[in-house]
């Protein structure tokens, strides 16, 4: 009898330690919310100290440190996490975070190493890794970023940075990268910046386009590509790159595409400018991806003039968000 209420007043402790513990968490949080990190840190401190195990105390308390510039002290809190075999992605992800601050590059890079091997699947390490090579100027960050679209497709930094990283050098695969962020990440801040780089892209691909180009090209997407893409010179050299140019460039490129064996490279952002062009929302989609960049007051204009239509686009837009396919990667 003695034992038993014995565990039962352990019990009503423990959960009351527990409830302690939760109530200067979500205190903690708030103001971390709120940026007075100070406050933020002792309380959320005393929730870990509570509850040492609680992985998620850890992670806010490493990340209260690292909004603090305390990086030293967050890396030495979360290491014991990722000693013990028991750290979650998130972990990883906050600790490499404070490693690169602290500028342990190599350390940072282990770390993210260790985490790919753990959580392979998980895209957003290899734009970690990738991104702390090109603060490097290590032009391997392109390998990692391509590695984690093809492992993890529905991630969307990997092609922000791919995009990026191939603006000057190969504009098609800018392209896609540029366009697939764009579906994936659209109200992203970033996204009018990549708009902007892929309406520069294509005027950079027809103004640099040659004969010889796709015949040396070795990849057999791109080089299918190419030769699709190449046929729609006449139209730029006679209009220019404008988007009403682009929509006519780029709906015979998917024609074309669908007339030629497409069931080589089934891709999935194709498959959904077909879908468009079925749907008749196709030059709306366009106007929404490259008007902006070429003429703001002419997008604006013109999405006024066609409001059912652009209604209509971004409605199914909306409802029908992009999602890569895992087995099409090309590059």
């Amino acid at each position: 009898m003695k034992k038993f209420i014995f565990i039962i007043l352990i019990s009503i402790v423990q959960k009351g330690i527990a409830q302690d513990a939760n109530r200067l968490h979500e205190m903690g949080k708030n103001y971390m919310i709120d940026g007075d990190y100070s406050n933020a840190e002792s309380l959320l401190n005393e929730a870990y100290n509570l509850d040492t195990n609680n992985i998620i105390f850890t992670k806010d308390l490493a990340l209260c440190l690292y909004f603090e510039k305390e990086y030293k002290r967050g890396i030495k809190l979360l290491a014991q996490k990722i000693d013990s075999g028991f750290a979650d992605d998130q972990t990883f992800q906050i600790a490499g975070t404070l490693y690169a601050a602290n500028q342990q590059f190599v350390e940072a890079e282990n770390l993210y190493l260790k985490a790919i091997k753990k959580f392979p699947g998980n895209g957003a390490f290899y734009n970690d890794i990738g991104e702390l090579l090109f603060r490097q100027q290590n032009n391997q960050c392109i390998d990692f970023w391509e590695r984690g679209i093809e492992l993890d497709p529905i991630y969307a930094r990997n092609y922000f940075n791919a995009c990026k990283f191939y603006e000057n050098s190969e504009p098609i695969w800018s392209i896609i990268y540029g366009e697939t962020y764009v579906n994936l990440d659209p109200l992203n801040q970033k996204t009018p910046e990549i708009k902007d780089i892929l309406l520069n892209n294509y005027k950079n691909y027809f103004a640099d386009l040659s004969d010889e180009k796709y015949v040396k090209e070795k990849n057999k997407f791109l080089q299918k590509i190419l030769k699709t893409l190449s046929k729609q010179f006449e139209i730029v050299v006679e209009k220019g790159i404008t988007t009403s140019t682009l929509i006519m460039i780029r709906t015979k490129f998917i024609l074309d595409w669908y007339n030629d064996n497409p069931e080589k490279f089934p891709f999935k952002l194709f498959d959904m400018h077909l879908k468009l062009l079925r749907e008749g929302m196709f030059e709306a989609y366009n106007h929404w991806l490259f008007g902006s960049s070429e003429n703001l007051s002419a997008f604006q204009n013109w999405s006024q003039l066609h409001n059912q239509e652009y209604s209509e686009f971004m409605l199914h837009f909306k409802a029908n968000p992009f999602k890569p396919i895992k087995d099409e990667f090309y590059h």
